[in-house]
């Protein structure tokens, strides 16, 4: 698994969540900004520790995304299958429009493809968070389902080419 695996993209850096991380995610997590389109309601710290720092892996891996050294939002990947299972991703909304979410979910595919071997990767954001999908989009996600609230997105890795 991803146990200390160190993802780089061009503009970010995604490292693994530990228990010294759970002061600032459930500062983030506390802030309607950060979580409006996470839920929409703000997260205790006792679930941010249980969910975000680690904790639950190998079955969900757990990052921080940097943007030149700073912590600027929280990313995981989860297993749903032996081949594919789906990204999260949430930046602080100062982070927002800088191009570091299609950034991170690149790098996040890279891994996920050419570490992993995985053939299918699925996002689901909430249709009216227009800049997020966009941002997958970017990373090349493509929609394949819209009859919920959230939109189905996926990325699949063609033949001979992973991440």
């Amino acid at each position: 698994m991803a146990d200390g695996v160190v993802l780089d993209g061009v503009l970010t850096r995604l490292i693994p969540t530990t228990e010294d991380d759970v002061d600032l995610l459930a500062q983030w997590f506390a802030s309607p900004d950060f979580v409006e389109h996470w839920g929409g309601v703000p997260i205790s710290r006792d679930e941010v520790a249980e969910k975000y720092v680690g904790r639950r892996r190998p079955r969900v891996e757990s990052f921080l995304v940097l943007a030149q050294g700073t912590p600027v939002g929280y990313a995981q990947y989860w297993h749903a299958g032996v081949a594919e299972g789906g990204i999260d991703m949430v930046l602080a909304p100062e982070a927002r429009g800088r191009a570091l979410g299609p950034d991170a979910a690149r790098a996040l595919l890279a891994h996920l493809g050419g570490n992993l071997g995985w053939r299918r990767v699925t996002v689901d954001p909430v249709r009216g968070n227009v800049r997020a999908v966009r941002a997958w989009e970017k990373a090349g996600f493509r929609q394949v389902s819209s009859e919920a609230e959230n939109l189905l997105m996926e990325f699949t890795f063609s033949e001979g080419r992973q991440g």
